[in-house]
């Protein structure tokens, strides 16, 4: 990495630090929760994380526009004629953080064509941030301890660790739960279930209910640079800046070796 390189990837890292303390002031106390045009709430949290980010990362990289889960409807559609630009998501897991839990994180991902190449997932509660740059490499850092590398896994079959979201699992994943005795599960909210496999400690994520491009760029990227990698259910990477901004349904996992489509349907996953 390029001094220039590793200085923008010091100075995101930052930007989403001062974003997650930023929400932190609203975290735990009373909240006013509004609802978008898709019925997802908003609140004042994810405001002031959005207004933080995309006002530092156009002075950061003024060339660069800047989409972010709360940009106008002009942005949503200039965005296709962009080649390279932010992607953000203020604060994913909202409806964890209006639960007073702290799954929560905040997430900036640089788009170059339809390639997350650059990703920053902060997890505001716990201080701990990681960070993945495409051929560099993946990083953990805990609040105010040196970063520690990521690899991801080898998986073993017979004790799997799948992740799966606390509150959009779905009855596919569900059913593939119930037919692998073996395996155990971890429930979180958020880009957090990309990381944990990012850091070794589960093996697959797989996700058929909707999300936003903005939801898995930044960990898709972590995860990608350490070792992992994200596809549709077809075996395609999963790509950005696509007509539609909705993600179609996509499995996340950390070693390549393991067929995980067919892990879902040889046990009568359909």
């Amino acid at each position: 990495m390029s001094r220039t390189e590793e200085a923008l990837m010091v100075a995101v890292c930052d930007v989403a630090r001062e974003a997650g303390r930023a929400t932190l002031r609203f975290h735990g106390g009373p909240l006013d929760v509004e609802r978008k045009s898709d019925d997802s709430p908003l609140t004042a949290a994810d405001k002031a994380a959005h207004t933080l980010i995309v006002d530092a990362l156009r002075r950061l990289t003024p060339e660069l526009p800047v989409l972010s889960e709360e940009s106008d409807e002009r942005e949503l559609a200039e965005r296709r004629q962009w080649s390279r630009y932010w992607l953000v998501d203020p604060l994913d897991g909202t409806k964890e953080f209006i639960k007073g839990s702290g799954e929560f994180t905040v997430n900036i991902a640089l788009i170059s064509g339809t390639e997350p190449v650059l990703g920053v997932v902060h997890v505001p509660v716990s201080g701990v941030t990681y960070w993945g740059r495409r051929g560099q490499g993946a990083f953990r850092a805990d609040e105010g301890q040196a970063p520690v590398e990521l690899h991801t896994r080898p998986a073993d079959p017979e004790r799997l660790v799948i992740v799966a979201s606390r509150d959009h699992a779905g009855p596919r994943v569900e059913a593939l739960l119930a037919r692998l005795p073996t395996a155990r599960t971890a429930n979180l909210g958020s880009s957090l279930k990309f990381c944990l496999i990012a850091e070794g400690k589960a093996d697959f994520y797989p996700r058929f209910q909707p999300t936003s491009e903005w939801d898995t760029a930044a960990a898709q990227c972590v995860l990608e640079a350490a070792g992992g990698a994200v596809t549709d259910t077809e075996g395609r990477r999963l790509a950005y800046n696509k007509e539609r901004l909705t993600n179609p349904s996509f499995l996340a996992f950390g070693d390549a070796r393991q067929d995980w489509l067919a892990l879902l349907e040889e046990r009568g996953g359909g």
